[in-house]
């Protein structure tokens, strides 16, 4: 009886034993996947960082870029109202030589 006993608590505590290397080992493989996270995070980061910087160096650019656009929206309508006038002057011109 002892040594069934015996037998059953050594399997016992032998699955718990096992049971504990189980839970390193994927505390292990968590640290490392963590640690990768981390290292993804701080590359995200450090280009992040490049971007903003890279854009802060354009927005000089994309101000003329928005200055110009409006210029040209203006210049735009500009052409139109002139090319409505002209039509007017042609139509009292044409009014005019029939007469």
């Amino acid at each position: 009886m002892f040594s069934k006993m015996a037998t059953y608590l050594t399997g016992e505590l032998t699955a718990t034993s096992e049971d504990y290397k189980l839970l390193e080992n994927m505390n292990k493989l968590t640290s490392l996947k963590y640690l990768e996270m981390k290292d993804i995070a701080i590359n995200i980061s450090r280009n992040l960082k490049d971007l903003n910087q890279k854009y802060a160096e354009l927005q000089p650019y994309l101000d003329q870029i928005s200055v110009i656009e409006e210029q040209v929206a203006a210049l735009e309508q500009a052409a139109y109202k002139l090319d409505a006038y002209s039509k007017k002057l042609e139509a009292k011109y044409k009014k005019l030589e029939k007469r």
